[in-house]
């Protein structure tokens, strides 16, 4: 319960799934958490339970990420209740709807690259006097292998997650004189809601556990999977890591 001791952490869509993880691994490794969820209050409520067993200060606020005056709002609460920001793990998501390029609507192209990129650029910029502030801070970034694939009828997804990568690259350099270290952790398929749509829509599979026997290790990557590699790189053992991009796929791209 020490590693994360006295360390305040920020984890956007952190009510279940990837973020939920995340949260969870923060919190057993002894951060403060706070949590930001779009709508689902119920995940949050039960999240924000989860981390408060553990023994450590846990919060939940409603912001949505592509929404600016959210994003300025959730950093002047965080400022006031906690007083401080050491890790921002970026985790919130969405997925776009797999048409090609020809049957795409713009619409939907600027929801993602909100959700991915925009948002994230925007509450990361209101964020960083607190992440300045900290004797070591940490921004991660959570990705997808889609960047170093791009495959077919995926274009409004992958733009946003390569517009985050973009940010996550640029950010490293410009704040690394600050004592931040800036992360991506760039997940394959994991069972998630997401996921689970997913295989769903690209495969017609219902249940993704059917997928177990074709996956590396026999069984689709697990959301604590891709938390443990965020928790290494908020802990000491990843001191001197940044500028990194993290595959988690079990070696499948």
């Amino acid at each position: 319960m020490s590693a994360l001791a006295g360390r305040v952490a920020l984890v956007t869509g952190g009510s279940r799934g990837i973020g939920g993880a995340v949260a969870l691994a923060l919190a057993e490794d002894g951060a403060t958490v706070a949590i930001a969820y779009r709508r689902d209050e119920d995940a949050a409520r039960k999240t924000v339970a989860a981390m408060a067993e553990l023994g450590v200060e846990a919060r939940a606020y409603q912001a949505s990420v592509d929404v600016p005056d959210d994003c300025d709002r959730l950093a002047a609460d965080v400022a006031s209740d906690l007083g401080r920001l050491d890790i921002l793990v970026h985790s919130a998501g969405i997925a776009s709807r797999g048409n090609s390029v020809a049957d795409t609507d713009p619409a939907e192209v600027a929801r993602l690259m909100n959700v991915h990129a925009i948002g994230p650029h925007h509450l990361t910029r209101v964020l960083l006097p607190l992440l300045r502030a900290a004797d070591r801070a940490d921004v991660i970034f959570v990705s997808s292998v889609i960047t170093g694939v791009y495959p077919p009828f995926s274009a409004p997804y992958a733009m946003g997650k390569a517009a985050m990568e973009a940010l996550a690259h640029t950010l490293a350099k410009e704040e690394r004189a600050h004592g931040t270290h800036v992360n991506i952790v760039a997940p394959g398929l994991v069972d998630t809601e997401m996921g689970q749509r997913l295989v769903r829509a690209t495969m017609g599979v219902e249940d993704i556990r059917e997928q177990d026997a074709l996956s590396p290790y026999g069984h689709v990557c697990s959301p604590e999977e891709v938390a443990s590699v965020v928790r290494f790189l908020v802990s000491d053992a990843a001191s001197y890591v940044t500028d990194q991009r993290l595959v988690v796929d079990g070696g499948t791209f």
